[in-house]
């Protein structure tokens, strides 16, 4: 309906425009826009799934738990099966199971989303919200059918997650799934007409088929609407850095995860439903950017893996700029030469104007690479470092969820020991050198070790230094058996 009475509204103001042109060229002008629409819908909506989520703990009475006490893998959530009907089932027990069915068609579920088909295998991107404390999900994909999903990875700072489709066993062979030509978010203008497809408050769960709208790219590098709390100051997701698309399009519950298109039928957002879920009013709706950032972070839970983001070691100053007022002893930026009283005005050539910008992007490479910064101090000429980004700190609301962690050995992860610091840069203690114990697994060598989750730091393995996880792994599995030095007294420790 909005879409007719769009193209109706248009062609008035082509019609108006283009006065002494000919009647017929303004109406050419509404059908090729309308055309391109159409064509955009047709290639893309396919790859658009209605996801239906239950936070329900009921499933345990039915559920085959994993075993050891019944625990499950974070994100595995696994399917669900109707158990067979039977003389004990009451009536209350049989609406509860119908409730609990969410691949059933006729049932509405309690909470939905959307989510957009990434490969042809069943990985299926969202957002984070959309499936967060689920305990189960399911997947309905226009013309293909439905699946229950696992969360196979998920980023909660980036508030995106991606669902693995279950293959049921009496279902039919997962068939490969449709995918969209990825656009590049990075290179949209203000104004630009944008489409979305999604499934406002679950208006595809019968037969996963999208709704359509369309409108303009209102502005770009926006917030979600109104004040962070202290808790997202403290704990600040990318979307508290300003880096959203904004559009006109109303964006209602359910469409969030779905997918924003170019005319040309090139994905380049993710929607999200953000002011709808905050229960505001907001000027059009919002979506996050398929840039090169953005790329980055999917590509790592395309992986399986966990997001890590960078980490630079400074603290800025209060002008507003990415100006540089203390460094953080062995730290990154310690380690690449920055000082204080200088300014950041680049990194990777991409140019900062501000510290959101510097924040944003610090985050975005990702712990691990290799950036070049670009510095300017007053009075100087610019000048180019680079430095190798550890890990910034960010503690999730759960565990990590993340289908291919790094193998345990002897019972011990690890992570960089910059996830430690949470003092103010130039505190003389600043990073300490080595790899800082993260997990520990009950009744393996490293509890019987005695080894301390967040608080024990590796700083050599069989003699060899390590300063990154990376380097803890691959010295720590070159031999059956592991002698760790740590950093508090020297201490050796055997495993197993």
């Amino acid at each position: 309906m909005r879409l007719a009475v769009a193209v109706v509204g248009l062609g008035a103001v082509l019609a108006y425009a283009g006065a002494g042109r000919g009647e017929e060229e303004p109406l050419k002008q509404a059908l090729a826009l309308e055309g391109a629409i159409v064509k955009a819908v047709e290639r893309a909506e396919g790859a658009v799934a209605c996801i239906l989520v239950s936070r329900s703990e009921a499933y345990r009475r039915w559920d085959k738990l994993d075993p050891q006490g019944g625990r499950r893998e974070p994100g595995r959530l696994g399917g669900f099966q109707m158990p067979d009907g039977g003389p004990f089932r009451d009536a209350a027990t049989t609406d509860l199971l119908k409730r609990l069915n969410l691949a059933a068609t006729d049932v509405v579920p309690d909470a939905y989303g959307s989510g957009v088909v990434i490969d042809p295998s069943g990985l299926v991107l969202t957002n984070y919200h959309v499936v967060k404390d689920a305990t189960k999900v399911f997947v309905r994909v226009p013309n293909k059918g439905g699946w229950y999903a696992d969360i196979y990875a998920a980023d909660e700072r980036s508030d995106l997650a991606l669902l693995k489709l279950i293959e049921m066993p009496e279902g039919p062979r997962l068939r490969p799934l449709p995918t969209l030509a990825m656009g590049d978010a990075g290179k949209l203008k203000k104004g630009q007409f944008v489409i979305a497809l999604a499934n406002p408050f679950a208006a595809g769960f019968r037969d996963g088929s999208p709704s359509v709208s369309w409108g303009v790219l209102s502005n770009i590098r926006r917030r979600v609407p109104g004040e962070p709390n202290d808790a997202e100051r403290r704990r600040p997701r990318l979307h508290y850095y300003g880096f959203l698309l904004q559009t006109d399009l109303r964006l209602n519950l359910g469409c969030s995860g779905g997918a924003l298109l170019d005319l040309k039928g090139n994905w380049v957002g993710l929607t999200t439903a953000q002011t709808a879920l905050a229960a505001g009013e907001s000027a059009g709706g919002y979506a996050i950017p398929l840039d090169d950032r953005m790329k980055r972070v999917i590509e790592v839970l395309r992986r399986g893996e966990e997001v890590e983001y960078g980490f630079l070691g400074i603290t800025l100053d209060r002008a507003g700029k990415a100006g540089v007022e203390a460094v953080t002893n062995n730290g990154p930026a310690a380690l690449g030469g920055l000082a204080s009283g200088d300014r950041i005005v680049a990194i990777n050539d991409f140019p900062v104007d501000d510290q959101d910008d510097l924040l944003l992007n610090v985050a975005a490479h990702l712990a691990g690479s290799e950036v070049r910064l670009t510095l300017q101090r007053y009075g100087e000429a610019q000048r180019n470092t680079t430095v190798v980004l550890a890990k910034s700190y960010w503690q999730a609301n759960g565990p990590v969820i993340a289908a291919r962690r790094p193998a345990p050995v002897h019972g011990l992860r690890v992570d960089y020991t910059s996830t430690l610091f949470r003092g103010v840069a130039g505190d003389v203690n600043g990073i300490p050198s080595g790899v800082v114990v993260r997990d520990v697994l009950p009744e393996t060598p490293a509890a019987r070790a005695g080894l301390r989750p967040e608080s024990d730091i590796i700083t050599a393995v069989n003699g060899t230094t390590v300063n990154k996880p990376s380097d803890f792994y691959a010295a720590a599995r070159k031999s059956a058996t592991v002698e760790l030095t740590l950093a508090e007294g020297g201490r050796k420790v055997r495993l197993p």
